[in-house]
């Protein structure tokens, strides 16, 4: 991660009856998704306001020209305390060149999402110093677990969330870790390599996760994340659910394998990723990772109170 990290820029916390804005910032949605997300948001007390462009395209919610508008039109929006990706597929890579990063960092807000978001959510946090949040779109809400809910609803209303604890977590490499919060979809975040975005993880926690992918492109993305140097030099890694990607005790023996020079504690099976096990996790938030107690904590506020 840049510099900015080093001195993160807080997002004033949700209060109840605050507005989220529903933003289109990758592929298109389903309406009952979309419905459905919208009466949790409410039924936790919030407000909505949904901006959409003219028409979808075959894999987008709508051109890049419209997606950016919405972003922008809704980031100034005095009256909108966060935003929401409706939903992710693809998409976001297409955006960060023509971001205006300069209203970001002039009016902190809750950005959350996950899957193609994670380009969009580690790209302003390492641009502006903003902690982004990695967690439900607004069409996963419904899926996603009572647990999952209401640790998002807590880690986007309190200043410091609680800490997460994983009942199945798989402690591949134990250790202490300490260190800046990165990472989110494999994939997706593969794709930065060699653009103006391409991620910098010294001393961070990175925790990875991804739907639908073959083992062999799973082996792909990490051994190319390997081979730029992304791997060393972490603090630790957290690997999330490999929904549909096969074993994925294979996958835990592969990033034991490529960081076997590294003396960093690994963890498995944490619930964060695609399926109804997905904690909200602030990128740009320090954690420390104990496997000794299988905990992952806060040490400093994620929010400006």
């Amino acid at each position: 991660m840049n510099a900015t990290v080093n001195s993160p820029l807080l997002p004033p916390a949700l209060k109840a009856k605050d507005v989220i804005g529903l933003a289109p910032l990758a592929g298109p949605h389903q309406e009952d998704d979309f419905h459905k997300g919208t009466t949790i948001l409410r039924e936790f007390g919030f407000q909505t306001k949904t901006l959409l462009p003219g028409s979808a395209l075959p894999f987008l919610a709508g051109s890049d020209q419209e997606r950016l508008e919405i972003f922008h039109e809704l980031w100034q929006d005095p009256e909108v305390k966060a935003i929401m990706a409706i939903r992710g597929g693809y998409g976001t890579l297409r955006l960060l060149g023509q971001l205006d990063y300069d209203i970001i960092k002039e009016t902190p807000k809750i950005l959350i999402g996950f899957s193609d978001i994670s380009a969009l959510l580690n790209v302003i946090t390492a641009k502006t110093g903003l902690i982004t949040f990695h967690g439900p779109n607004l069409t996963t809400l419904a899926r996603s677990d009572k647990h999952s809910l209401e640790m998002m609803l807590q880690s986007l209303t309190q200043p410091i969330p609680p800490p997460l604890k994983a009942k199945s977590l798989e402690i591949i490499r134990p250790g202490t870790a300490k260190g800046f919060l990165v990472g989110g979809n494999l994939a997706t975040m593969t794709h930065l390599l060699a653009t103006p975005f391409q991620p910098r993880w010294q001393d961070s926690i990175l925790f990875l996760e991804d739907i639908g992918e073959a083992p062999y492109r799973i082996d792909r993305f990490l051994t190319q994340l390997s081979l730029a140097g992304l791997l060393s030099n972490l603090g630790g890694i957290i690997l999330g659910r490999f929904t549909e990607c096969g074993d994925q005790e294979m996958i835990w023996q592969r990033v034991a394998e490529l960081t076997r020079d590294e003396n960093i504690p690994i963890w498995g099976n944490f619930p964060v990723g695609h399926g109804q096990h997905n904690m909200t996790m602030p990128i740009g938030s320090q954690v420390v990772m104990d496997s000794n107690s299988g905990t992952l904590s806060w040490t400093v506020p994620c929010h400006d109170s």
